[in-house]
């Protein structure tokens, strides 16, 4: 990839987003953060590549991000971050058209390597 990709990170948890942001960083990705949804809703726009969103945030969460941004026509990929282990979470990640769903602790080359592919695969689309 040869243009800088734009990624939003949304956590409320500051050392997890922070990390996630490192992790990002180093790899050469411009990131922008939001500690919420609503913050993630006034912080998207076209230049945004793909968001890493934590499902349970208040008083957006993940889902409902995902609705707003949809509904506004953003075809944005979207990967959630979650420590839930509610097999339910998983039906409701693909039925909304999510790229991938990574558990908490969220490890660095499985994040590396998730975020490459979901770009990689946009692109393709375009």
């Amino acid at each position: 990839m040869s243009e800088t990709k734009k990624i939003l990170v949304v956590e409320d948890n500051n050392f997890v987003r922070m990390q996630i942001v490192k992790f990002l960083q180093a790899e050469g990705f411009e990131t922008v953060e939001g500690m919420n949804g609503d913050e993630a809703i006034q912080k998207i726009d076209s230049s945004v590549d793909l968001a890493i969103v934590d499902v349970r945030m208040e008083p957006i969460n993940g889902f409902e991000f995902i609705k707003v941004i949809r509904a506004d026509d953003y075809k944005t990929p979207v990967i959630l971050v979650t420590g839930d282990q509610d097999p339910e979470l998983l039906s409701d990640a693909s039925r909304m058209g999510v790229a991938a769903v990574l558990m908490k602790p969220v490890q660095r080359d499985r994040l590396i390597k998730t975020v490459v592919r979901t770009i990689e695969t946009q692109s393709r689309k375009h």
